[in-house]
This record gives structure tokens, sequence and C-alpha cells, in this order.
């Protein structure tokens, strides 16, 4: 059992080293490979990626994987929507110790009403928009930075008729950037933060 594991983790070739010697990845893994040697039917993780780098975020995502492939359960706790998203089949979203929203990562995202979010800002700030009037945009939101994260339904629609927007005011855009929408814009739609390490 114990040489499957260290196989699973990718760390059989180190199974004689210190663990003072290995790198922050290995000990992750390592960690992962503790946990699971005694076969158990769930798993507590607790931000099991933090620190790590993108290669060994994605081993340890794959290793998880395998486990609830093999029928295990896991109770995780992350600050990474990504990997919420990826590895999570319900995502309790908490604010300041309680339980905001409790759903599918797809039903959450499906609760802001549209599928794309468009983030802008403008050279000169006191410039007065009407974003809401714009077609498609189901929601505005001013950002930390001062800029303004709209989530719309066809940004086919949204975008031209934001230029259009900002050219009859007279401003002039310093940012513009489209994605789709994800469980950080669910988060910081229902907090009105953005997500920090800290918290």
């Amino acid at each position: 059992m114990v040489e499957q594991v260290l196989q699973l983790v990718q760390l059989g070739e180190k199974r004689g080293a210190w663990v003072s010697r290995l790198s922050g990845g290995q000990k992750q893994r390592l960690a992962l490979a503790c946990a699971l040697v005694g076969a158990p039917d769930m798993l507590f993780l607790d931000e099991p990626t933090t620190g790590l780098d993108p290669q060994s975020r994605r081993s340890v995502w794959d290793m998880v994987e395998h486990y609830r492939a093999e029928g295990g359960t896991v109770l995780l706790t992350t600050h990474y929507m990504e990997e919420a998203a990826r590895l999570c089949d319900r995502v309790a979203i908490m604010d300041r110790g309680r339980i905001i929203a409790l759903d599918t990562p797809d039903a959450l995202i499906a609760s802001l009403g549209a599928e794309h979010v468009v983030q802008f800002s403008l050279l000169n700030r006191d410039v007065v928009l009407a974003l809401d009037r714009l077609p498609g945009v189901t929601s505005v939101r001013r950002a930390e930075d001062g800029g303004y994260a709209l989530t719309v339904q066809e940004v086919h629609r949204a975008i031209p008729a934001l230029l259009a927007e900002v050219g009859r005011s007279g401003a002039e855009l310093a940012r513009l950037a489209t994605h789709h929408a994800t469980l950080e814009d669910v988060f910081v739609a229902l907090t009105g933060r953005t997500l920090r390490d800290d918290e």
C-alpha cells in the first residue's frame, strides 16, 4: 500500500530522502500521501495547494481527482476558486465565518444571471455612465481599483453599447477586458470584496 501511494503522489524516487530536503511541492504531496496511506473514506484538506507552483498545484489536483474517482469523499477548504470549481461537486462560499451560498459550481455561477464579465476603467473617473441601461447588462459593480465590472448576458451586444456610451460621455477607456463568469465573480458579487489570502 505504501509503495502504491508513493507512486500515486509521484514520490517513489524520494522514498529514502529526508523530509527537510524535499521541495515545497514534494512536502505537500507527502502530506497527501500520509493522509491516503490508511485508505480513508474521507479526506479533509485545508488549503492543500497554497504556495505551490502551477505544475505542483495541478499534480495535487490530479491526485485528489484520482482519490475521488476511486470513491473517496473530500472536504476541501481553499481560497483558489479555480481549484474549487475543478475539484468540488458542491461549494459553500463563506464570508466572515458564515455560509452565504451553497450549491454546485455551475449553479453558483449561473446565479449571477449572465455568462460573461466585462471589466473596464476610465482615464477620467468622475464621468457618470448609464451602465445599467446597456443591453444585456444584468448587474453593475464598482471595483476596488475604481473601475467597473459588468455582468452581461450577450457580450457581443454589451461591448459595442459600452463603447458608444463611453464615447457619448466624452470619457476615455484606460482598460477593457472580458472573461467567462467564475466562482470568484460569484464571491465578489455576494460579498462586495475580492479574495485575499488572509481571509
